[in-house]
């Protein structure tokens, strides 16, 4: 059994999936930073935001959408989210792909 699972095993259901939205955010803003820096940009370089901005923003557990997108919109990039069904009763049984 892997670590992880191990750790699971402990917990309830409620407890693991709080725990994989807590990553899943601190995934998000490490990729976020890692994106500006792939692009050679700097805090300071954005028109849009100051760096102390910026740095707020790389560093927030939860963004909003529109500021995600202005972000991301200053550096040149587009955003697409992908909904899905997270179970049989959903009464769309496929992707969608939203693109902003």
């Amino acid at each position: 059994m892997d670590a992880i699972a191990m750790m699971e095993s402990k917990m309830t259901p409620e407890s693991i999936n709080k725990a994989r939205i807590m990553a899943e955010q601190e995934i998000l803003t490490i990729r976020l930073s890692q994106l500006r820096e792939k692009l050679g940009k700097r805090q300071e370089d954005f028109l849009t935001f100051s760096q102390t901005s910026i740095s707020r923003l790389e560093n927030r557990k939860d963004i909003r959408i529109s500021t995600l997108i202005e972000y991301l919109n200053d550096m040149g990039m587009g955003l697409e989210i992908k909904t899905y069904p997270k179970n049989d009763h959903c009464e769309i049984n496929e992707e969608v792909l939203l693109k902003v």
